[in-house]
């Protein structure tokens, strides 16, 4: 009975050690070298996947890229089975099948499924298009949205989108019904005199994103004068409406620093005491400052 328990007792302790090594910022030291180390491999492996494009570089030395390949798959693949049985470690994810479940369906865990499903799509296939292969080739790229995990920036710009949802979709909508609009009425009023640039709206609304978005994707200018009229209303709309959602998301940023700082301004330095009032001293007699 001892040697049984036992054996419970260390199965649990390497997983809630498993759990804290792969959970960034809190595997101390190693856990720290190790969160680098992914980093750097995620990094050269969005380089490989880029150089691997250039059959000048690729076909010399086409075997150090595969086994390239291989190392990082199986590095990835471990770190991946690791996360997933090291998962129900917290409360939210608690059940041995049902918590791993919950926790595979994240969008982070989905990424790390995403960063080796395609050498496995690869290894197993047989007879399929080369257009399909080079497709999962290229879906290896998303393994560079890892670096969503153990980048702080990152978090915050998922903590401000989120808090900014509502005030993103308005934006959206308006910059949507704009496009329609512009482009509905372009196509009436220049389809008779350039019917191949304006064939149809969704044709139109090719015009409609180069012009809103100040991009010239060398579609056809309105040549009539009620069409040169909308588009020079559209393309002054268009600067401020399409710089709209950036606004919103730089006033969510500046929140966040600002939170991030009342954090750190509500605890004294000196004795980490927590300050009700930054103004007031504490109770051992000092100011915040």
């Amino acid at each position: 009975m001892n040697t049984k328990f036992s054996l419970f007792q260390n199965y649990f302790t390497v997983r809630k050690k498993a759990h804290l090594l792969f959970d960034p910022g809190n595997g101390g030291l190693v856990g720290k070298i190790l969160d680098y180390v992914l980093l750097g491999l995620i990094g050269l492996n969005v380089l490989a996947v880029i150089a691997s494009t250039v059959n000048q570089i690729y076909n010399p030395y086409s075997d150090l890229f595969y086994l390239f390949e291989f190392t990082s798959v199986l590095i990835f693949t471990v770190e991946y089975i690791f996360r997933i049985w090291s998962a129900v470690e917290k409360p939210e994810y608690s059940g041995a099948i049902i918590g791993r479940l919950k926790f595979a369906v994240q969008p982070l865990a989905i990424v790390d499924l995403l960063a080796i499903l395609p050498f496995y799509l690869i290894f197993i296939s047989t007879g399929v298009d080369l257009r399909v292969l080079r497709a999962f080739r290229l879906m290896r790229v998303l393994r560079m949205l890892k670096v969503a995990r153990y980048s702080e920036s990152v978090q915050a710009l998922k903590l401000v989108i989120n808090r900014k949802r509502p005030d993103l979709i308005v934006a959206l909508f308006a910059n949507v019904l704009l496009l329609v609009i512009a482009s509905s009425m372009m196509y009436f009023i220049e389809t008779e005199v350039q019917p191949d640039a304006f064939p149809s709206i969704p044709a139109a609304m090719l015009w409609g994103i180069a012009s809103l978005t100040e991009i010239d994707y060398g579609t056809a200018p309105p040549i009539t004068p009620l069409g040169q009229f909308l588009g020079a209303i559209v393309a002054i709309l268009g600067i401020g409406l399409f710089a709209l959602p950036a606004s919103i998301l730089a006033s969510g940023f500046i929140e966040e620093a600002g939170s991030e700082n009342d954090k750190t301004n509500s605890y004294c330095p000196h004795c980490g005491e927590k300050l009700n009032n930054p103004n007031t001293k504490t109770e051992f007699g000092h100011d915040e400052k």
